[in-house]
């Protein structure tokens, strides 16, 4: 039994996909399929030009809208960039910083990032910040120490009142997407506690127990049951399977009958 429910976070990442009518109908089928979320938050990520239409198919449901980027300033002479202020124009309460492919595929710095998390945190945005290790630093036994690091920049200067919008999700770069290596869910318990540790040294045992953390590595309706049901894995960033409706819902489905079976046991 777990020492602590909290109510699980699924996250669906669209990155570079979808047409605007896709977008759309994937949205509508999400919230049109989804039960009553009382043990869940979900949150969608759809690309930049579909946040409106995709905002307007989830007003007045319990569908959060998110972002999958932001640029560290409110606003100014930065072409191609999005700010803060014009994802909350558009009713974005989250966003995604640090995602391992702007880490490793357009070279963000772990100083970029950190700049992004505070400028959207003092925004009034809800941060998810992602972190993990690629599978060269996995297999030269460094996976702690790239943590340790990425935590810590990533946080330096965060103050503790902001924290309450802040969760992490925790992304094993050599499993995203990947046919040859897969993170079992003990795997990823095992991270999360390096993970749960580092955040006490950094914020203190209190907000460390207190900030929801979450996995994203190739999830899918067949194992997501298995790594919600790990102590210390608050929720879920999903990819690809959050483009089909019918897996997304089954993954929201499967949050929710886990927090319900901890509030049986509790």
């Amino acid at each position: 039994m777990k020492t602590e429910i909290r109510q699980k976070f699924i996250v669906g990442n669209w990155k570079m996909h979808t047409t605007s009518f896709e977008a759309q109908q994937l949205a509508k089928g999400i919230v049109d399929g989804l039960a009553a979320p009382d043990h869940v938050t979900v949150v969608l990520c759809p690309p930049f030009p579909y946040l409106p239409i995709v905002g307007d198919m989830l007003r007045g449901s319990r569908v959060a809208l998110g972002a999958q980027n932001v640029y560290p300033e409110t606003e100014g002479a930065f072409t191609g960039e999005v700010s803060p202020n014009m994802l909350l124009d558009l009713d974005c309460k989250y966003v995604i910083v640090g995602h391992s492919e702007r880490r490793h595929k357009l070279g963000e710095s772990e100083a970029f990032i950190n700049r992004k998390v505070k400028c959207a945190l003092d925004s009034g945005l809800d941060v998810i910040l992602c972190v993990g290790e690629t599978l060269e630093q996995r297999q030269g036994g460094r996976t702690e120490a790239v943590l340790d690091h990425q935590l810590s920049t990533g946080l330096d200067g965060v103050s503790s009142d902001m924290l309450s919008h802040l969760s992490v999700a925790y992304e094993p770069v050599w499993a995203i997407g990947n046919d040859e290596h897969h993170a079992t869910p003990q795997q990823a318990h095992d991270t999360h506690v390096l993970i749960r540790r580092k955040l006490t040294q950094i914020l203190g045992a209190t907000w460390s127990e207190e900030l929801s953390v979450h996995y994203g590595g190739s999830v899918e309706p067949g194992n997501a049951a298995a790594f919600l049901g790990q102590d210390g894995i608050d929720g879920v960033l999903i990819g690809g399977a959050s483009l089909k409706a019918d897996e997304f819902l089954a993954i929201v489905n499967a949050g929710i009958c886990e927090t319900e079976a901890e509030m049986q046991t509790a």
